[in-house]
């Protein structure tokens, strides 16, 4: 079978059906995917930058990101690196309204059982400890 490695373009055009014409080649991409003719691969920066353009140029709401994302990064025929991380990330941009990227990194800190350092002044005095 097929991989192919999918961009933020095609998503969006699938996602939010503009271009038509682009989107229609879009909507036909996943439909082979789906039925198993190719699979589709996805990687969470691309997902980061669909969450972002949605966002920032869709003026769609983090729960309206989360509601079209997520039953789309689970879709048969859609191979997602890091998919559980990236599906927390959704459902806690969603219910918690933290920016996507914050709730990636929290996760996968969280699976590794260590923590992210959220402010400038905690990540010099960070690095300021491991030089001593």
């Amino acid at each position: 079978m097929t991989n192919l490695w999918v961009d933020a373009n095609i998503l969006l055009r699938f996602l939010t059906g503009e271009p038509p014409d682009l989107a229609q080649r879009a909507f036909r991409l996943i439909q082979k995917a789906e039925s198993g003719e190719v699979t589709l691969r996805l990687s969470p920066i691309v997902v980061a930058e669909v969450v972002w353009v949605l966002s920032s140029f869709y003026k769609y709401s983090r729960v309206q990101i989360a509601e079209v994302l997520l039953p789309l990064v689970v879709a048969e025929g859609i191979l997602l690196d890091d998919l559980e991380q990236v599906t927390v990330a959704l459902e806690r941009m969603a219910n918690a309204n933290v920016d996507f990227i914050d709730a990636y990194l929290a996760e996968i800190a969280r699976q590794k059982g260590e923590t992210i350092g959220e402010h400038p002044t905690f990540l010099i005095t960070v690095i300021a400890s491991e030089t001593k």
